[in-house]
């Protein structure tokens, strides 16, 4: 092994160094993102930060020096993602029309929706969902769950049914 600290930086020894660990170190970050392009820019972004600084960087701990860059690379993108998912939740548009109350009694109308489908039976709610979220038709739901177009009506009719009441929409 090469362990002169201005080799790490030469254009042969970084390919080289690539070719050893891209592989192991691109598994890693997968088994951890799930998701392919996000785990390519994270390999990608921890070799350019090996190249920046591979003065700086021993021959002998390089690999240990790759993991944990992309390690920390990834702990970002979750912090990142932690803080753009708190704000859009608190988020109002400033230029909206909406009154304090109204923003007040749709978070109340909101809240109580998300209770009463969590009040639902799991049958209930599955066909619920499938249907409103999901926005499939009976028929698929029905090929979905292995039931019949009826039983996925009578579902779906006791799970409204039972919305409205716990919401008091009349």
């Amino acid at each position: 092994m090469i362990k002169d600290l201005k080799y790490v930086c030469s254009p042969k020894i970084f390919e080289n160094i690539f070719n050893s660990y891209a592989k192991e170190v691109k598994r890693f970050i997968l088994f951890k993102t799930k998701d392919i392009d996000l785990t390519e820019d994270i390999v990608q972004d921890a070799f350019v930060k090996l190249w920046e600084d591979c003065k700086n960087v021993k021959f002998e701990t390089v690999k240990n020096y790759l993991f944990t860059i992309a390690n920390n690379l990834f702990l970002n993108i979750i912090k990142h993602n932690k803080v753009i998912d708190k704000h859009q939740k608190g988020y109002v548009h400033e230029n909206s029309n909406e009154t304090p109350e109204f923003i007040f009694l749709e978070n109340e109308f909101y809240d109580k929706l998300q209770n009463a489908i969590a009040s639902l039976t799991e049958k209930q709610r599955e066909v619920f969902l499938l249907s409103r979220i999901e926005k499939k038709k009976y028929k698929e739901i029905a090929t979905q769950l292995n039931i019949s177009v009826k039983a996925v009506e009578k579902r779906m009719h006791t799970a409204v049914k039972a919305l409205k009441e716990k919401i008091d929409i009349i």
